[in-house]
């Protein structure tokens, strides 16, 4: 285990909560998805450390959430300046962001408006512009948070998510989802939806600098594989691999995830 730290940046536009681990010498930052509009990764750390300790051995690795109180309307371009004015504050000139999902959104604009800072980008299970699918399924769970139905959306994230063979091994553990860590409000999570619907980084994803890998599910039932597969044809410097039978989930599911990242990230081609 490496050593790890759970933190709080004060900043102008509020309080962000972020984690640390590993003692790498190259800076490594995760962005999480929509779902960090639900829970932060305050206190996080230690479980963090232990899922992604292969990457401890050769990064120092942030994970950042969004400013825990979000403006209505506030977009992902946005969100990224502010994930770029946390890294000045923690001092960070040059990292290598692994955006999930929405955090791959945030990631798509760091490395438009900021390329001096970005090292290398890791773009993973996300998409450029909303699609047919993206649309239908986040406007879903909008809906579902606007009844405060969390545990539906926990469970429709699941399903949509994970393989046939996953969610046969979960299905003892569904009567538990949604059941501890409900938020407070559904505010957060609705902003950053809406983020999500309003993203559009298409046409000048051409602007991205930093050699790229997009990494995508053939089966992703969210944002779509064609997603990632339109998405590496318009990055200059971009590799792009795709699992077959995985879907928005394939973080959690393909054996060889970390290593694909960690070889890549490294400088590995």
């Amino acid at each position: 285990m490496s050593r790890f730290e759970n933190g709080t940046l004060n900043l102008p536009f509020g309080i962000m909560d972020y984690i640390r681990f590993g003692n790498g010498p190259e800076t490594l930052v995760m962005i999480p998805g929509v779902g960090d509009g639900l829970k932060t990764v305050k206190g996080m750390a230690l479980p963090f450390a232990y899922l992604y300790r292969s990457l401890a051995r050769c990064f120092t690795v942030y994970v950042f959430s969004r400013e825990r109180q979000l403006s209505p309307g506030m977009t992902t371009r946005e969100m990224a300046e502010h994930l770029n004015t946390a890294l000045d504050s923690l001092g960070l000139s040059k990292v290598v962001p692994v955006g999930v999902s929405q955090g791959g959104m945030i990631a798509q604009w760091l490395a438009i408006d900021h390329p001096e800072r970005v090292e290398r980008l890791v773009l993973v299970v996300t998409l450029s512009r909303l699609n047919e699918t993206a649309h239908s399924v986040i406007g879903k769970w909008m809906e579902m948070a606007r009844q405060g139905d969390y545990r539906g959306i926990m469970l429709d994230t699941a399903e949509r998510s994970y393989s046939e063979k996953k969610l046969r091994s979960m299905s003892p553990w569904y009567s538990l989802l949604g059941a501890v860590s409900r938020p407070v409000s559904m505010d957060r999570f609705l902003i950053q939806a809406n983020a999500c619907v309003t993203h559009d980084t298409y046409e000048i994803l051409d602007r991205i600098q930093a050699p790229t890998l997009v990494i995508g599910g053939e089966e992703d039932k969210i944002v779509t594989g064609e997603a990632s597969r339109e998405m590496a044809a318009r990055i200059p410097d971009c590799q792009l691999f795709m699992y077959k039978g995985l879907g928005h989930g394939l973080y959690e599911e393909a054996p060889d995830f970390l290593q694909r990242v960690e070889i890549f990230c490294s400088g590995g081609r």
